[in-house]
């Protein structure tokens, strides 16, 4: 909830409690009790801790709680944890269906497969392609 997160984005930035409130304009003391859920901040000063630490005011409030993953700390603004998912015997997996609407993947949607050295990224195939075509425009002159 509030205060766990507040606690997370906190030492997540590497700020003492004193350097956040000094930061909102509030005492120390009333920023410890928001943390220790005594308290919580007014719709103005939860907006500019949400904007502080780059979330939204909704993710900041929410309780971050996933059953597959435990508590997380609220993601920033454009990103998302979506959950786990279990690879099968054939290799495939289930998109959870929170993603698969937010991005609009139905049965037969293609996905580009990336990674790097630590993880898989997915990107819409007709996104990638697009972005190669412009690619290899540039390299070849045309606009």
């Amino acid at each position: 909830m509030l205060k766990e997160n507040l606690i997370v984005l906190r030492k997540l930035n590497g700020y003492s409690q004193e350097q956040i409130a000094e930061k909102i304009n509030i005492s120390r003391q009333a920023y410890a009790k928001w943390e220790n859920g005594q308290t919580v901040p007014d719709i103005e000063k939860a907006a500019v801790l949400a904007e502080l630490y780059g979330v939204t005011l909704d993710s900041l409030m929410k309780d971050g709680v996933q059953a597959d993953l435990g508590v997380l700390p609220p993601a920033p603004i454009g990103k998302n944890i979506w959950g786990s998912v279990n690879i099968g015997d054939r290799g495939q997996i289930v998109i959870p269906k929170a993603a698969r609407e937010k991005f609009g993947l139905e049965t037969g949607s293609r996905l580009i497969v990336l990674s790097d050295e630590i993880g898989i990224a997915l990107l819409p195939a007709e996104f990638y392609e697009a972005k190669m075509q412009e690619f290899m425009n540039l390299i070849h002159g045309e606009k």
